[in-house]
């Protein structure tokens, strides 16, 4: 195999298209790391696993449709614990950090990331930043024990707290050396991957920390509640998101149902992508109409959203419309030339599309004098951030907080783990590697995973709902010149709609 002559990159090639993107390791920059015995070997909870340590070779294929003649393609490093080490317990002192904004789950990552250093690896010395990044340089820190975190994961939130906006890297670099802190684990991602995200930031405070030649491991965990980032199969907090958005789609529903053209109107999260409104929609089977970012509609005219409730209501007497935050935001911009500003963070503020759209379809049958609707309108945004993670969450986000343990015990620092094609892997967020490499950072935090509406999946959600595409031709022309063809799967950036 030929590996790249830049360890930055390592970029490891092999026999038919084999490519890894593999993960950075202390020993890239640290010369003469002793390893010692990962003492799992003597935990007896891992006495009864058959093979305990992954594979040095094992790796997770980026792309699993693959064709007769296909290269093997791209492939990240699989998660896990390993043989050896590069950490003693009494040297370890860890810490943990949250920032942006709140997703189902956190506290669960903090409890096992604290509990996964403690049972496996024999860890005390854990800390929790106070407040997100701010909290490095104003010494803000809570001891996070076993003890401390036994019943967080209860509990919506984060307990460390969690703040938006810029930092100054040299100091977290500077607050991390005085404190002797050899592990840094970054939970965070604002959901659109823009701006100035977690993972990015992570990756500054690596290069500096390379520079000054520290020991210390950075592990990324991504969060977004939008389902938004690309590589990974799924964030966490998002099977909670759509299970919560159910108890609003339902509320909707009764409302709707028990007056005389009754309209339910639910908005959900999703700035760019749609994904909770699309699961959601699938899931309910109460909703009549889906309106996400990455599909176009228009309001008035033949084929319009209003000709189409109008139908609808004529039909069944009443009307569910799910809304995902960022849809129709061009259309509410023309309405109210509303400035493009910008929160803490870096999204783009957007309009309450949910009130414009409520009031939109009010105006419109008040004028045209067919029909009286009746429209309730709620959004449950904040109480579905808030919420503690359901169970299948809660399962994810333990083998999420134990993979980045693994990760850093032995010795792979600027990474980020997440299940690929359903295997936990380290993907380097430090990789630049052309405008081609996947996994370049700027790829993966300056763009999102969006619905594909020429995918199957959104098919499907049509076909429940019953709803036409609101697209006129030019726009599907437009639509099938930005996505590609199934026929050309095993080179796009994004495939996940396509494997149901």
């Amino acid at each position: 195999m030929a590996v790249s002559g830049d360890p930055k990159l390592k970029i490891v090639k092999g026999e038919a298209g084999y490519v890894l993107e593999d993960v950075p390791h202390l020993a890239d920059y640290l010369s003469d790391l002793p390893t010692y015995p990962n003492p799992l070997q003597t935990n007896p909870a891992y006495s009864v696993v058959k093979q305990y340590f992954v594979n040095q070779d094992d790796t997770v294929a980026q792309k699993i449709v693959v064709h007769k003649d296909s290269p093997r393609g791209t492939h990240l490093r699989r998660a896990g614990p390993r043989q050896k080490v590069y950490f003693e317990a009494d040297e370890v002192h860890a810490c943990i950090v949250t920032c942006g904004g709140l997703c189902p789950g956190l506290n669960t990552v903090i409890r096992e990331i604290v509990c996964g250093l403690y049972h496996m690896y024999g860890v005390n010395k854990v800390l929790g930043i106070d407040g997100g990044y701010s909290g490095f340089y104003s010494r803000n820190t809570v001891d996070l024990t076993p003890r401390v975190v036994n019943d967080i994961h209860k509990r919506g939130g984060t307990i460390l707290g969690t703040s938006r906006g810029g930092h100054d890297t040299s100091k977290i670099v500077d607050s991390i050396h005085d404190r002797g802190i050899n592990q840094v684990y970054i939970i965070g991602g604002d959901g659109t991957q823009r701006g100035a995200s977690v993972i990015f930031e992570s990756l500054l405070i690596v290069q500096e920390v390379r520079r000054r030649g520290l020991k210390v491991a950075v592990v990324g965990v991504p969060k977004t509640i939008d389902n938004d980032i690309p590589v990974i199969d799924r964030s966490f907090g998002f099977d909670t998101a759509v299970e919560e958005a159910q108890r609003a789609i339902n509320a909707a529903h009764v409302e709707a149902e028990s007056i005389e053209n009754g309209i339910g109107v639910v908005k959900l999260m999703g700035r760019y992508s749609g994904f909770i409104a699309m699961y959601a929609t699938l899931a309910s089977r109460d909703v009549d109409c889906c309106l996400i970012p990455e599909s176009p509609f228009f309001l008035e005219g033949r084929g319009g959203l209003f000709e189409f409730i109008e139908k609808r209501l004529k039909e069944n007497g009443h009307m569910v419309i799910v809304i995902a935050e960022g849809a129709g935001q061009d259309l509410l911009e023309e309405s109210l030339q509303s400035m493009n500003q910008q929160d803490a963070s870096g999204n783009k503020l957007l309009k309450d599309v949910g009130l414009w759209i409520s009031q939109r379809i009010k105006d419109h049958f008040a004028h045209q004098h067919k029909l009286s609707v009746n429209l309730k309108y709620i959004d449950p945004t904040y109480m579905i951030r808030a919420i503690p993670s359901n169970a299948a969450d809660n399962v994810y986000c333990t083998l999420l907080a134990q993979s980045a343990v693994h990760g850093a015990m032995a010795g792979f620092t600027g990474f980020v783990v997440g299940p690929v094609n359903g295997r936990h892997s380290y993907i380097p967020f430090n990789v630049d590697n052309g405008p081609s490499s996947t996994f370049d950072i700027q790829h993966i935090t300056e763009r999102q995973n969006k619905v594909v509406i020429t995918d199957r999946m959104w098919a499907r959600l049509l076909s429940s709902t019953n709803q036409p595409s609101f697209l006129n031709p030019k726009d599907v022309d437009e639509v099938l010149k930005e996505e590609e063809p199934v026929t050309q799967l095993l080179e796009g950036d994004n495939c996940k709609d396509s494997k149901y």
